[in-house]
């Protein structure tokens, strides 16, 4: 095989790095491997709680196998065999509503892992509704993606 992507897969396994050594078992010699993946556990929002914003985003990334994988690529890729490793991170902005869904979404995940409660989640989207209706709404998302050669 001369090349293998893995686009926002790497949170969800378990085992990461069986992934990175199977990709490496059949890749070619000077086969390229690309991961590209967001670190949930780094979200970051702006709100006037950030200790109830961070308290929710880490509730979130807990609900994952690996919500920290994308920091990891590099060990992953070099403990893989894998050569020539380089890294990249990038974040995305988003300052409209349409991220609103991400969050809600977020906030349930927290409610239902118990983290917290129902009212303090409301609480934190009607702010976020606010933010977003105002103009001063911002999540940024950091996106790590990773390349080496077999």
């Amino acid at each position: 095989m001369h090349g293998y992507r893995a686009d926002k897969v790497f949170h969800v396994l378990r085992e990461p790095a069986r992934a990175a050594t199977e990709a490496r078992r059949v890749l070619r010699p000077g086969g390229r491997i690309v991961l590209l993946g967001q670190d949930w556990d780094a979200i970051m929002i702006d709100s006037a709680d950030p200790v109830l914003t961070r308290t929710i985003v880490q509730a979130r990334a807990d609900l994952l196998n690996t919500p920290r994988a994308g920091r990891r690529y590099r060990g992953l890729l070099l403990a893989g065999g894998f050569a020539d490793v380089t890294v990249e991170a990038h974040t995305s902005v988003f300052t409209d509503s349409a991220m609103l869904s991400l969050l809600v979404r977020i906030a349930e995940s927290a409610c239902a892992g118990g983290a917290v409660d129902r009212d303090r989640a409301d609480e934190w989207l009607a702010e976020q509704r606010r933010r977003a209706e105002a103009g001063r709404f911002l999540v940024a998302v950091p996106f790590f993606v990773a390349s080496a050669t077999a």
